[in-house]
């Protein structure tokens, strides 16, 4: 294994060609600071999308067609001799020097499962829409409240990902909820408040449109993780802990509207 190389996983349906372009060109910013390997994930039949990908050093893996999760574990099973793991979506950002910044936390505290730092919401423009920047309180209240630990922002040990299982392909929109409540319970996590990545928001998109569905999952997974004696009251906050995500959410989407 080479000490401190990043693996980045990147699935995509190859139909966003423009955003995927700016998504690349973020990860080739980080090769500047970190050795990197990028795995992209997609279709055989997306012929442009994987030219592309080419073109800036990814190794390809045919999406399995089993879903998001089954192709993030195929992207990570990808993995060769690299110490820490990257999501990246396919019109998602990374800021510059992110890598480097979350993976020289790591390095410095060894017994750490993972690191993130705060990620802004974009809208289809890459406008600034608004920033996530919990910073400690968010591995706080996550067992209990909303998830607001980014995916695209964290960086995780390898290791204690295997050791976990990888990601539940049962999960349809709280994989990364589940993942990260089955790894705290194996070490710190580590947090900064600087800007390491950028997430777009698109009212359309699968978790955005379908909030309730998305919320009744992620009630599901926190439930398994709770202790059982707080299991028969944890109605008293879930239902306050929805409500403000989905209003957030409807807020998010009415900044979109009206930027466009």
């Amino acid at each position: 294994m080479t000490a401190g190389k990043v693996l980045v996983v990147l699935p995509t349906l190859g139909d966003r060609l423009e955003e995927l372009a700016q998504t690349l060109a973020t990860v080739d910013e980080q090769r500047e600071d970190v050795e990197l390997t990028l795995v992209v994930v997609l279709p055989a039949t997306a012929e442009a999308a994987r030219a592309l990908a080419s073109r800036h050093g990814a190794v390809l893996v045919e999406d399995p067609k089993q879903g998001i999760s089954e192709a993030m574990n195929r992207g990570i099973a990808a993995a060769t001799d690299e110490e820490f793991y990257a999501w990246i979506g396919d019109d998602d950002l990374f800021r510059p020097g992110a890598l480097k910044l979350l993976r020289s936390m790591l390095l410095g505290h060894p017994d750490a499962v993972l690191a993130y730092g705060a990620c802004d919401y974009i809208g289809p423009d890459g406008r600034v829409l608004g920033t996530s920047a919990a910073g400690r309180a968010a591995q706080w209240i996550l067992p209990w409240g909303p998830n607001l630990i980014p995916h695209p922002g964290s960086m995780f040990r390898l290791e204690h990902l295997r050791a976990v299982g990888m990601i539940d392909t049962s999960l349809r929109y709280a994989m990364d909820l589940d993942l990260l409540l089955a790894l705290r319970r194996r070490g710190p996590f580590l947090a900064t408040r600087q800007r390491v990545s950028a997430f777009r928001w698109h009212p359309g998109s699968t978790t955005v449109s379908d909030r309730r569905a998305s919320g009744a999952e992620a009630r599901r997974v926190k439930y398994k993780y709770l202790p059982a004696w707080a299991r028969p009251v944890s109605a008293l906050w879930e239902v306050p802990v929805q409500a403000a995500a989905t209003v957030a959410s409807r807020r998010l989407s009415q900044r979109v509207a009206r930027a466009s």
